[in-house]
């Protein structure tokens, strides 16, 4: 029996799987190692896993986190990993979960697009190829959190329509300050970015939110698929803002000529599909 968990900054689902048998699910918030020190991503683990998932040492824990991508923040995953489990752990990127739960064993460009964004290209069993996403300030072109971003902006600077302030502030009943202080001294920014994105959902058939999400997505292309030759494969998505704008980002990846091959909400059942073709 084995533990999978894929994480972003937000959210992290986990599967206890025995075989090809799903035995536990369940949910926790997310664990970044830059927003998460060693303890807190203990603690979480412990506080909100079903004690299921700690009723024997496993075969093997796979982790893919967001935050992942060098030797030393994945040692503090993996140490708080070791810790609660007594099983031998792998932590890699949430990229690579992505490009595995998308393409299992086939190349192609994977993308994610959810509460952040990134891309690389995918040879059927590692990266080969990959564009610094460099984070929602630097960043994360077409995620919630980016798009959050843009419509907090507007809102702020009564850029964006009277009509579409009225309902953010009926939505949000947050004073400057409070909206301030959620970017600029929580622990969880996107969280917060990907929250205020929500209203956008909400509001899709409004043309100053369908020309903002269209010109996220269209951003994410310009700058980052635009560094892969994209021209004889498919790229793919995994992530919330991929499904919850799904005809928008169909539209710029047609615009921009992509040839658009999955969008799913999540990698989880993909990387069940890949762990047990690669046990």
């Amino acid at each position: 029996m084995r533990v999978i968990a894929d994480s972003s900054s937000t959210r992290t689902e986990w599967v206890l799987l025995d075989g090809s048998t799903i035995v536990e699910q369940a949910a926790t918030e997310g664990l970044n190692p830059y927003f998460h020190s060693r303890r807190e991503i203990s603690h979480i683990i412990r506080l909100q896993l079903p004690e299921a998932f700690f009723k024997r040492r496993w075969q093997h824990v796979h982790f893919y986190g967001a935050g992942c991508g060098t030797p030393e923040k994945c040692k503090i995953v993996e140490s708080s990993l070791v810790a609660q489990f007594k099983t031998p752990v792998t932590v890699e990127s949430n990229l690579l979960a992505a490009a595995r739960g998308l393409l299992v064993n086939q190349s192609g460009i994977a993308c994610i697009l959810g509460s952040g964004s990134n891309s690389c290209y995918y040879d059927g069993k590692e990266i080969v190829k990959s564009v610094r996403p460099l984070g929602f300030i630097l960043g994360d072109e077409g995620s919630n959190s980016y798009m959050g971003k843009l419509l907090v902006s507007d809102v702020l600077k009564e850029v964006a329509p009277r009509h579409l302030i009225s309902l953010f502030r009926e939505r949000f009943t947050l004073s400057l300050d409070e909206i301030m202080d959620s970017v600029y001294t929580s622990m969880t920014p996107t969280q917060h970015l990907s929250e205020y994105a929500s209203f956008l959902s909400e509001n899709l058939e409004d043309p100053y939110v369908q020309n903002l999400v269209y010109n996220a997505f269209m951003s994410f292309f310009r700058r980052n698929i635009i560094h892969y030759d994209y021209s004889d494969t498919t790229v793919n998505f995994v992530g919330t803002a991929a499904v919850a704008y799904s005809d928008l980002l169909m539209k710029a990846a047609n615009d921009f000529g992509l040839k658009v091959g999955t969008i799913v909400v999540n990698s989880m059942p993909g990387l069940i599909r890949y762990h047990l073709a690669n046990p």
